[in-house]
Formats: structure tokens, sequence, C-alpha cells
């Protein structure tokens, strides 16, 4: 069935080329968008005055002597009227007419020019009489209805163009993706930051700990990685005498793929000199709550998985080692082992790595204890030092570092510091992380000779903070796979 529905369009379209020279031809009459022609359509109703729109064919009814069909740009959709009695008057190459070409040739999801005077229909739907009509791109494969095409959640991410086609919502999604973004650049430039651009292949990935990509540069013939963070490059920058910088670009990390973790995806971080945590927090708080507006309205709420987020409320300050003795046990702040906190993931049955150090399997306990309980939009501070190797440490607390991080919806969606800009101390938490990935952790950080040196330099004292699109996709109630327009998927076996 399929087959003989493609070579019937491969036939249409040989009639086309026969009578056009081509069915896609490269000059495009428009002289209005869809939405312009509804807005003038007052102006322009009962005059002489011809208009010019473009689209795809998104319906097509033919009816005897008359047809009538849907077109859709970008800003929207208009009728287009088609009667013998107007197109027959046209002649076109190859003695043919323009209404018996149209019926013989057009279908849904072909892309037309049509040009004619505007009019209301008996059923009041303002309209476009065409006079003259011009193929521009022929589609020859049959896009997928609403009811009767794609279902399958791999396939329309595989084919996003498709389900971007379809369905209407995803379209929806990613022009909202676009004001995420955009509020956080407008926000950002208002408040005096530099937009910068850095590398994205690195020697040493750093920043973050997550498995890197690899690569090799052939011109250098040397390895590089793809970037799993922004960060050590940013804060060169305020080494190098910016005060206030920001990034959004792609990382990239090759770790599983869940509701929450992709291996490439939209990120975001900046870093203010002479700003300490509490500023930090105070502008982060602002931003989200900008973006929440921006994105969602003022009613200020989402739901996600079924609970109601509310946005609207100052975010209360959560802290790690009160909740993390309150739901383990173990007081943080006395002497902790990696063998107590293994044998406390034992009984409450979280699996761990066996090569987990003490920083991870604290990481690992909070995840499946205190963080399910963080519904509504909060601050967790005062991290332990074991798992914060890029933060300074509190100084009324040596175990307890200066670091935030924005919780909500069971979720960590962002990270933020008082960064640490002591090269020896940095020196000291690299080194206890390379003996990490030496006892078999992959996402423990590298030892980074080139930025230690950049802090011997001298840093200026910075609040820094990341966020990525786990935001949006929170925001959205969707997997963070579907917020990303073509994430990367496995190959799909041909039967």
């Amino acid at each position: 069935m399929r087959e003989d529905i493609i070579a019937t369009k491969r036939e249409k379209l040989a009639k086309l080329i026969a009578t056009f020279g081509t069915a896609y031809p490269e000059s495009t009459p428009r002289t209005h968008t869809s939405q312009q022609v509804l807005d003038q359509f007052d102006s322009l109703n009962g005059t002489d005055k011809q208009v010019s729109v473009v689209g795809r064919v998104r319906s097509l009814r033919v009816m005897g002597k008359i047809a009538f069909c849907h077109l859709e740009d970008g800003a929207g959709q208009i009728q287009g009227f088609f009667s013998e009695e107007m197109l027959n008057l046209v002649e076109v190459p190859g003695e043919n007419k323009q209404f018996s070409l149209f019926k013989e040739t057009v279908e849904l999801g072909d892309f037309l020019s049509v040009t004619g005077t505007v009019f209301l229909t008996k059923q009041n739907e303002k309209s476009i009489r065409a006079e003259k009509w011009i193929i521009l791109s022929k589609s020859l494969l049959p896009i997928p209805t609403e009811f009767y095409g794609l279902k399958d959640e791999e396939e329309l991410l595989r084919r996003r163009y498709l389900d971007l086609l379809v369905n209407p919502e995803t379209k929806e999604l990613f022009v909202k993706k676009n004001i995420f973004w955009q509020t956080v650049r407008t926000l950002l430039t208002e408040e005096k930051f530099l937009e910068v651009q850095t590398p994205v292949l690195e020697h040493i990935p750093g920043g973050a700990e997550a498995e890197p990509f690899k690569t090799h540069h052939n011109a250098l013939d040397e390895d590089f990685y793809l970037r799993i963070s922004l960060e050590l490059a940013l804060k060169r920058l305020l080494v190098g005498g910016y005060e206030r910088v920001f990034e959004i670009g792609r990382v990239f990390r090759n770790e599983g793929i869940d509701r929450e973790h992709l291996q490439e995806f939209d990120h975001m971080e900046f870093y203010a000199a002479y700003m300490d945590m509490e500023q930090g927090m105070a502008l982060v708080e602002k931003l989200y709550t900008d973006i929440v507006r921006a994105v969602v309205g003022d009613a200020m709420r989402t739901e996600h998985e079924g609970e109601t987020i509310d946005w609207s409320k100052p975010f209360a300050h959560v802290d790690y080692f009160t909740e993390f003795e309150k739901e383990t046990g173990i007081d943080l702040a006395g002497d902790v082992t990696v063998a107590m906190l293994k044998k406390k993931a034992d009984e409450l049955g979280i699996k761990y790595e066996a090569a987990y150090g003490k920083g991870r399997m604290i990481d690992t306990l909070y995840k499946k204890t205190v963080r399910q309980k963080l519904i509504q939009p909060c601050f967790l501070v005062g991290h332990p030092l074991e798992v914060s190797p890029l933060a300074k440490v509190d100084p009324a607390n040596p175990k307890r570092t200066l670091r935030f991080q924005p919780v909500a919806a069971r979720s960590e969606l962002g990270n933020g510091f008082a960064e640490l800009n002591d090269p020896t101390e940095q020196r000291t938490r690299f080194e206890e992380q390379m003996a990490l990935r030496a006892a078999g952790d992959a996402e423990a950080q590298m030892l980074d000779e080139d930025f230690i040196q950049a802090l011997e330099y001298g840093m200026p004292p910075a609040c820094g903070f990341g966020m990525s699109e786990r935001f949006f996709a929170i925001l959205m109630n969707r997997s963070i796979r579907e917020t990303v327009i073509f994430p990367p998927m496995k190959t799909k076996e041909e039967k």
C-alpha cells in the first residue's frame, strides 16, 4: 500500500516537472504571511488587491469543480479556494489548465504559493480566491496523520520533523524553550554579564563529575575530550580580568539515559567576581522566577508527576547536614567512614558501586533519601566537603562548603558555589579526585595543571552558578530527552 502511494506521488511529480520544468523552484511568490492576511482582511476584502501566500497543504477537499485547502506557514493557516471557473482561464505550459493540474497533482504535504483576492466564504471563513498557484515543493512520502500516524515515542524522537509536523504541542514546546533561554540571556545581560563562547574540545575535562567523550584532533595529532562543563574556562576569564561572564552552550557527558540525564544538552554557567553566596542565591532566585513567569505565565504553578509546584513563594533554605541525619541517622559533622555509609545503604536497599569513595556514597544516600522529600522549590545549602571539590570551605565549619543547589520536584535544578580560588587547596582537592579515579571512579575529576597555574596568577573571590535544560524539562513535566529537539538516539535496525 505504501509503495503504491509513493509510486502515485512520483507520477504526479513527473507531471509537474513536465509542465513547469521543476517541482522545486527557487523563486517563491509571497506578499503576506497567513496571519497578515487575516489581520488586514477588512481592508483587503472587497478590493482587487492581490495577495500571495505560501505554505504546506494541511487539508484538502476537492468537490467537482471547486476545491478548498488550508495552507500552513510559520504564522498559522489560511484557506485557499480553487475553482475551475477562475483557474481554467489561466493557461499553463503543456496546454494544461490550472484547475485540472491542481486536482491531478496537489496533495497533503505539498508546498504551494497561492495568489488571489480575499473573500468571506458562506461559512464565514476568511479565505483567498486563487487566481494562480505555483508548486514550491512536492512531498514524495505520505505524512502521518494525528490519528493514524506515528505513535511510537522512539520513532517520534528519531524523526522529530514528523513529530513537529503532526503534533502542535511539540512545536509549541520548543517555542517555550526558546523563551526559556532568551529569559536567561536577557536577565544576565541586564546584570552586566558578558556572554562568551569557550572551547568544546579540551585537553582536560573538568568542572563536573562525569565521564567524558574522547576524540582525536587530526591536525594537531592529539586526543581531546568533549567538555563536560563550562566552568574552568569561564574561571580563567575571571583571572584574565573580566568580572562577570556567562555562556550558554552544549556539554557532553558519557553517562546513562534516564528521565533527567542525557549525553548532550544545553547548559548555562555564570561567574561573578566579588559576589558572595547570598548575593548569588538572590540572583538565581530572581532568574528562576523570571523564567517560570515567562514560560508558564503569572500563575507561577506547574505540574510534575502528580505534584503541583508553586514557584511564587520565596525559596526555603534546607540544610544538607540536618536533613541527611534526619533521613539516615548519620551525623556528617562526626567521624563518618565509607564502611558506615555503605552499611546504611545496604540497610536501605540502595545500590552503589564497590569503588565509591566517601563523597560518592554521601551523594548516593542523599539522592535516595533527602532529595525524595524536596518537592517545593528550595535551596539546599551546606554541602559536605567530600561532594564539593570546587567550592570554598565554610569558615564556620571545615566539613561544610559554601555551596547551594536549587531543588524542586525531587530534582537538582542547578549548582552554585562560593568558588574556590586558593590554588594550593585546589591542587589538594584535585589529587583526592585523582585517587578516586585510580580506584575505579570514572566520573571523578581530573587534575588540571593549567587551571591551577591560572589560579596561581590570582582569581578574585567569586560566585559561580550552572543550570541545564533539566529545569525546562521539569517545568514542562517531560523527560529531558523529550525537550531536546534532536536527542541522540540508537540507530534503528532496518528489518
